[in-house]
């Protein structure tokens, strides 16, 4: 009982110094989970951070350069059976192998030292396509982790959520789920085995705000994620905010658009803070509505493997196209027709937690000449996750390619600047409705003095 004491004490210590350590460098560290929000797993963490391409089965490796980075399975499986025969001999608790397995999968995808390179189980990747439609059983909350220290933080609180009634905030930091510390858990390990669970069961929280720890007993429901929300402001100006990219977010981004040209609307913001990313589709479907089809040949987002296959998305004869380097289409709903362009002033929204399909969209954009972008530096992650799909109903997510802008910029571990830099400024007394706070946000307010 004491050395329990005594680790609980430790462990206590050490996350107190991680929260200090990562109000130094979240800004620095960004979102490692794309797109993950509190009763969902979700797809990737990033998805440009999820170009989810179902690929069947994985092959096997070819060629010299494969050849030589092959493991040495013989030594590998002569050292596991060694493990094995001392577990078997000393282990005092009782084994699950299921797990055991599990263990080896996730160790190799963790030994590439890539953090969005991840090994999902069965029951993981069968929750993926759940996440990604946006609607899911859980507290209604978006959370990220911080790559540096793996503080958890809600970014998030959907109105009307579970969450929300419950009293948590934007900015709280996960503590406790059901008296258990969960400072040393993955994101995943947190969302998808104890913040999710079956609808109209509780999940007790323990969270920490402004140095006090609070806390929570949230209902488990059916939430849809309202991924877009729009309102029309003075003098026709209309705002459009994206929180991430889902299955679902560019048909209700169209709805938003087409919604306020018909209350008049003659330019538009669109805000992508803290938007960490998500389905690459959303987000070429959104740049399409939006731009012309020159003048880069209608390109909107372009890939490059370490083989120098080349992927891309482009507009052509009023269709949204999807090719390889060798012009064989990749996916079944490609193409789509697009013969949409909006002819107006239009302002994008980043700070330092913009990320991934965020920045593609914006890049896009900024590349056409037909938004300013305005707030801080993007996060800057500037490479391709595939999720590959396995023949026992797991999947591994990993980093395959580069991507670019139009113009062929590589926005990774630089992001992208800003036309007009502003820093965010907290309003004194806030507003409650949508409209009072647009009015005392001042990046939303140097957003449409760049368009007037």
């Amino acid at each position: 009982m004491e050395n329990e004491n005594r680790n609980e004490t430790k462990n206590k210590n050490k996350f107190w110094k991680g929260v200090l350590v990562g109000a130094l460098v979240t800004a620095f560290a960004g979102l490692m989970i794309v797109g993950v929000a509190a009763g969902i797993s979700v797809i990737g963490r990033s998805v440009i951070d999820s170009q989810v391409q179902q690929q069947g089965t994985v092959a096997e490796s070819t060629g010299a350069a494969a050849e030589n980075q092959k493991l040495d399975l013989l030594s590998l499986n002569k050292k596991l059976s060694t493990l094995q025969d001392i577990i078997n001999r000393d282990f005092l608790f009782d084994e699950d192998m299921s797990k055991v397995e599990d263990g080896i999968y996730k160790g190799l995808m963790y030994g590439l030292d890539d953090p969005y390179s991840v090994y999902y189980t069965a029951e993981e990747y069968a929750q993926m396509s759940e996440e990604t439609s946006g609607v899911y059983c859980g507290i209604g909350a978006m959370i990220s982790q911080n790559i540096e220290t793996g503080i958890m933080t809600a970014i998030r609180v959907f109105p009307g959520s579970p969450a929300e009634e419950a009293g948590m905030k934007k900015g709280d930091i996960f503590y406790k789920v059901d008296g258990q510390d969960v400072s040393q858990f993955d994101l995943d390990v947190l969302v998808q085995q104890h913040v999710r669970g079956e609808e109209g069961t509780y999940v007790d929280l323990t969270v920490l705000r402004d140095g006090e720890e609070v806390s929570l007993h949230v209902q488990r429901r059916m939430v849809e994620n309202p991924t877009v929300e729009h309102q029309m402001m003075e003098d026709k100006t209309g705002y459009v905010l994206v929180t991430q990219f889902d299955v679902i977010t560019g048909d209700q981004f169209q709805t938003a658009v087409e919604d306020l040209e018909k209350q008049g609307m003659e330019r538009l913001v669109i805000d992508l803070r803290d938007n960490p990313g998500g389905v690459v589709d959303s987000c070429v479907q959104m740049a399409a509505y939006l731009l012309p089809e020159d003048p880069f040949d209608g390109m909107l987002l372009s890939t490059a493997s370490k083989h120098g296959q080349e992927d891309k998305y482009y507009c052509e004869d009023g269709e949204l196209r999807h090719e390889t380097a060798e012009g064989k289409r990749l996916e079944k709903r490609y193409p789509k027709t697009d013969d949409h362009e909006l002819d107006m002033p239009i302002a994008v929204l980043l700070n330092g937690q913009s990320a991934s399909a965020s920045e593609v969209f914006a890049g896009a954009l900024q590349d056409y000449k037909k938004a300013v972008l305005v707030g801080t530096t993007s996060f800057g992650k500037g490479i391709v996750q595939n999720l590959i799909p396995l023949t026992d109903g797991s999947a591994v997510k990993l980093t395959v390619a580069h991507y670019y802008t139009p113009a062929g910029n590589d926005l990774h571990k630089k992001g992208l600047t800003p036309d007009v830099e502003v820093e965010y400024e907290v309003p004194e007394n806030p507003g409650q409705d949508m409209a009072e706070i647009l009015k005392q946000d001042n990046q939303v307010q140097a957003a449409i003095e760049a368009i007037k």
